[in-house]
């Protein structure tokens, strides 16, 4: 690990160490109840982290051993290593107050995996180069293959964005991550407007300069001289070999990345639970409409509640 990564690294172990919320704490609880001693981690993170509120959907991913062992259920274990990972949805109250969670099951050998860039889909590289917080870690090892997950995800987005940037260029650490972004999201079908992707970097500027820089010096030392990068005060320079390639790959990945998507959100409306309740309130929430399902519906959701998922997945809401 060179100087950069070990800058990412340091980072990644602030953000992740920093205490945890009470709702995050109870809906992280619940979670490692379902799952038992499997569960490696579980880690908060997306928007209700961003704004600190435990109002909406907390995200969550729990990183397990592997997914025999997270699960009673075979199936469950064989969709997960087959497409991972499986989404959940679960509710809690605590103080009177409903809380709601929306979580991913995936090994650690996976999300070190995905987090390097090796597999079509962005999702853990785009969402893990962002804050992060462990709410629970079962031991210094889990707490160590985190990191370095956390790691590979910020070299992996800075390492993918260089060749959609300007050659030889000064290009801002602030453009750097909103091409970030903007690429990840489209790559998911989850396109975002300038403004909110734009969000996302205001946030903490500070926080993603530093992260860039390190992640430009440690893809620099890993290339050894065959990617040269100025670092520059609040930008960069580069000369990225094999940029047509790199760009090509862009425009053949993103077809086959969106495919693997659309698998997934199929997928989720059988590994979900008890989706119907959550595609309620999502609805609710997105059109101010209340739907009271019918009686066959919350009996028997998967044969009757197709309607309500549909509008669900074309809001792209259920990911």
């Amino acid at each position: 690990m060179g100087e950069g990564a070990r800058e990412i690294a340091a980072l990644a172990l602030s953000e992740l160490g920093r205490p945890a919320p009470p709702a995050a704490r109870v809906l992280a609880e619940r979670i490692v109840a379902r799952h038992g001693d499997a569960t490696a981690a579980v880690v908060f993170y997306g928007s209700c982290l961003r704004r600190a509120t435990p109002e909406g959907v907390l995200d969550f991913y729990a990183l397990v051993d592997s997914y025999r062992a997270a699960y009673r259920s075979r199936g469950l274990a064989l969709a997960n290593a087959v497409l991972p990972p499986n989404v959940f949805y679960l509710e809690a109250r605590s103080g009177g107050e409903a809380l709601r969670a929306k979580y991913a099951v995936v090994s650690l050998a996976d999300f070190a995996r995905a987090a390097a860039g090796r597999g079509l889909r962005t999702g853990i590289w785009a969402r893990f180069s962002q804050p992060a917080l462990a709410v629970q870690l079962r031991d210094a090892s889990a707490r160590d293959a985190l990191v370095d997950a956390v790691v590979e995800a910020h070299l992996t987005a800075v390492r993918r964005a260089l060749p959609l940037l300007p050659e030889g260029e000064r290009v801002g650490f602030e453009e750097l991550w909103q091409r970030i972004f903007r690429e990840t999201y489209a790559g998911e079908w989850r396109p975002e407007p300038d403004a909110a992707i734009g969000k996302l970097y205001a946030a903490d500027p500070g926080r993603f300069d530093r992260a860039a820089a390190g992640a430009l010096r440690e893809l620099a030392e890993r290339s050894r001289g065959a990617l040269r990068i100025e670092v520059l005060d609040g930008g960069f320079r580069a000369q990225v070999p094999a940029r047509r390639r790199a760009r090509l790959g862009w425009r053949l990945r993103r077809p086959a990345a969106r495919a693997a998507y659309a698998a997934q959100l199929l997928k989720t409306a059988f590994t979900f639970g008890e989706w119907l309740p959550y595609a309620l309130w999502k609805l609710e929430r997105h059109t101010g409409t209340h739907i009271e399902p019918s009686e066959r519906q919350r009996r028997h959701p998967l044969i009757f509640g197709w309607p309500i998922l549909w509008r669900v997945l074309a809001r792209r809401e259920l990911r």
